[in-house]
């Protein structure tokens, strides 16, 4: 078949399996607001994407992610119009290209010439042309130079330098600065350790395997603080017998450090094995807790209001001593007199944006407000169903200071209870701040930025 005028039609090749597997978790995230870390995993076992194919596909996704607003400042400068003024389709397979030039080591011409003959299969020839246009314009310069034309002047906004040259939205660089408080002079540490692809760490579930042993089945290394962990070098943790098996779980030494500091809080008087885990879903350091009490007798009851939630509660639980209870944590109707309780609170999650690369930049200011009140309800909550010697350890993984120094200030002040040094819960890690409560940074740790703080209740809350 010919076009009119005899011209026979382009063929196009379309995306290798890595490349395609990445664009169609871009739309995802971009269509119908999905995760690229559940999305991508899922897509990959779908189509039997494996090895470096699938590295690959990894890095052009969580990468082209976590750095959209940097690609999404430098495409409209080489496209000469603002992105919102791109079609869709167009703009991630922009992202796509734009990320390959800039941030990996692909050729230029694989770079672009791939993503100009998906345009092309996507669209037609003329938008090809465009998209062959604004690659070749973004590739003429390395991301040093880009930077040093587009980020803000380092001289009169720092904070928002920072926050371009490591692509995250200024109003999160500030929070971090916030919360780095005096040592606000390490916040390109931060920010770049943010940016970075971590490392995936495991759990050892007490009882039934140690570190060293979950370690050597799977070609990991014991972690450095946490008893437990595990950090895993490379490969798909889901396809790892203990995983699949029980016997470990995936979850960040930070929050394991949470679990295990609930647990090691002195308490006046006797603990009694009656612990509550008021926001469980979805439920890893739900079974850290439980394994951890069993020995002892303990039993702990998960509050989990979401379905699916409550349903992986159940799975990452079970054979341990817990009861989920599928009720709101703000007035889950239990009767007070809980010996440990642990306030895993929703929040922003602006300290676990290297885990969910989409996040940074689907988050607004806005949230915060919102989030921080619900936060206060479930900690008030909490307290009340804690017995007098009891404590509630409350936790994050945003160190934004209204959801951790403000809600524990306004606890203090509106509560019968007293902070303890949460810091030495902690140990052996160090260099988790002043105290009382606890700060964990990915630049110092290599964990989430977790935010923990203990509370004694010293009598009956009303």
């Amino acid at each position: 078949m010919t076009r009119p005028g005899g011209r026979r039609p382009t063929r196009r090749t379309p995306l290798d399996p890595a490349r395609r597997a990445a664009f169609d978790v871009l739309r995802a995230v971009s269509e119908r607001d999905a995760y690229a870390n559940l999305a991508l995993p899922a897509l990959l076992r779908e189509r039997r994407i494996t090895g470096r194919d699938a590295a690959f596909a990894t890095e052009l996704t969580y990468g082209a992610c976590r750095t959209r607003g940097l690609l999404d400042a430098v495409i409209a400068a080489a496209a000469g119009r603002p992105v919102d003024r791109i079609d869709p389709v167009l703009l991630d397979l922009l992202r796509l290209g734009a990320y390959q030039l800039l941030r990996t080591r692909v050729d230029d011409h694989a770079a672009v010439s791939t993503t100009v003959e998906q345009a092309g299969i996507e669209f037609d020839t003329a938008r090809a042309g465009f998209v062959n246009g604004v690659l070749r314009a973004i590739a003429r310069r390395d991301e040093s130079d880009w930077v040093a034309e587009l980020a803000p002047a380092a001289g009169s906004d720092p904070v928002g330098h920072l926050a371009f040259t490591h692509a995250h939205p200024r109003w999160i660089a500030q929070a971090f600065a916030d919360a780095l408080g005096a040592r606000a002079g390490e916040l390109g540490a931060l920010l770049a350790a943010d940016d970075a692809r971590p490392e995936v760490h495991l759990v050892a579930r007490p009882g039934v395997l140690t570190a060293a042993e979950l370690a050597e089945q799977v070609g990991g290394t014991v972690g450095r603080y946490s008893p437990y962990a595990v950090y895993l070098g490379e490969g798909d943790p889901g396809a790892l017998a203990p995983v699949r098996d029980g016997a470990a779980l995936v979850q960040d030494e930070g929050s394991q450090l949470v679990a295990r500091a609930l647990t090691v809080a002195p308490l006046d008087g006797p603990d009694d094995g009656r612990w509550l885990d008021l926001c469980a879903g979805p439920g890893g350091k739900t079974a850290l807790l439980a394994a951890l009490g069993q020995p002892a007798g303990a039993t702990v009851t998960a509050v989990e209001p979401v379905p699916g939630r409550a349903d992986l509660v159940e799975q990452n639980t079970a054979g341990l001593p817990v009861e989920v209870l599928r009720v709101d944590g703000r007035d889950p109707g239990l009767t007070p007199g809980f010996d440990r309780v642990l306030v895993d609170a929703p929040c922003t999650g602006l300290g676990a944006l290297r885990r969910r690369p989409e996040a940074r930049w689907r988050r607004r200011p806005g949230d915060v407000p919102a989030l921080a009140r619900l936060q206060r309800e479930l900690l008030a909550s909490a307290i009340r169903l804690t017995r007098p010697g009891g404590v509630v350890l409350y936790a994050t993984c945003s160190p934004h200071l209204a959801e951790t120094a403000g809600v524990i200030a306004d606890a203090v002040r509106r509560h019968p209870v007293a902070p303890l040094d949460t810091t030495a819960l902690f140990a052996p890690a160090t260099d988790v701040g002043d105290g009382p409560s606890a700060q964990l940074w990915p630049h110092r740790h290599g964990t989430d930025a977790m935010f923990a703080a203990a509370l004694r209740v010293s009598e009956a809350a009303s």
